[in-house]
């Protein structure tokens, strides 16, 4: 039965991604809700809105400096915006409402129910056969997922309608994760993340206006430090690279591989947040790592 061998350069992105990704967990909490010695929250959408909007220079010099084209033929662009809905509006509008309600670890892992669902609608509505090591990672990390909730199920009665809807993103960004796959758009993928975080820019930085225009203010140091990592590191790299990962590797193997994210994300904001650490957390860690591993084995 054979694996889904990476190569060095999606070894090296898979890296990279996940240390962004997994240490952002807490620095978006302290950026949309405060300190712990200093709880202030921060209109979040406007948060999400400043830092794509200050990414997306920091993106562009960098596809320059890769002299990758970024002209998208007219006839292309109802396809580019049914890609950026699912793959980017969505999760980012939702995302960062439930971190500011829920812990900065709690939100990564219930976002992080994404490869269940990429499993699960790629088997049922796209046809995708799965092998039963494909199923068998599945399931890990679905228990790794269950074992870190089953802690916080009695603390989620404060913000149910949170919970429930970071879940229903994490689902709607696995059926963008099998479209982008499918896409047929003939331009380079970096050309695509960037008018998808154009639109998504501009979305949000409308929806930041209309929403919280009457709180707006300006950010405070941490707020500011915050914004200014999501800006350079988050949207000018690790967003680009997720969709690299996505489009180059099988539906399943890519969502899989990031699943150390969510538990970094738990155990970065335990040391920043001082967020309780249980037996669970340490459990889902060897699941997790079955999981990448049930996947992403070769021969």
């Amino acid at each position: 039965m054979t694996g889904v061998s990476l190569s060095r350069r999606q070894l090296v992105v898979l890296v990279l991604l996940t240390l962004t990704w997994g240490i952002n967990w807490p620095i978006m909490k302290i950026g949309v809700s405060g300190l712990p010695s200093a709880p202030l929250a921060y209109p979040p959408l406007t948060f999400r809105a400043l830092s794509m909007v200050l990414g997306l220079p920091v993106l562009w010099l960098a596809l320059k400096w890769l002299k990758v084209p970024l002209t998208i033929p007219r006839e292309h662009w109802p396809a580019v915006a049914r890609l950026t809905g699912p793959n980017m509006l969505v999760w980012h509008v939702v995302i960062i409402f439930g971190v500011q309600a829920l812990s900065s670890g709690r939100s990564a892992i219930l976002g992080y129910t994404m490869p269940i669902f990429v499993a699960l609608v790629g088997a049922f509505i796209y046809g995708d056969r799965l092998t039963p090591r494909q199923w068998l990672g599945v399931a890990a990390a679905g228990l790794g997922v269950l074992l870190l909730l089953s802690e916080e199920f009695t603390k989620l009665a404060g913000a149910p309608l949170a919970a429930a809807a970071v879940v229903a993103a994490a689902a709607v960004w696995a059926v963008g994760t099998h479209m982008l796959r499918r896409s047929t758009v003939p331009v380079p993928l970096l050309a695509i993340v960037f008018w998808m975080t154009v639109v998504c820019a501009i979305v949000m930085s409308l929806l930041a206006l209309v929403v919280e225009g009457a709180r707006w203010r300006p950010p405070e140091p941490h707020v500011a430090g915050a914004v200014a990592f999501n800006a350079i590191v988050i949207f000018g790299f690790s967003q680009a690279a997720w969709l690299y990962l996505a489009k180059t590797l099988p539906p399943v193997a890519s969502s899989i591989s990031v699943m150390m994210i969510p538990v970094l994300g738990v155990f970065s904001g335990a040391v920043a947040l001082g967020e309780v650490l249980h037996w669970q957390d340490w459990a889902s860690v060897v699941l997790m790592v079955s999981a990448i591993a049930l996947v992403l084995r070769s021969r």
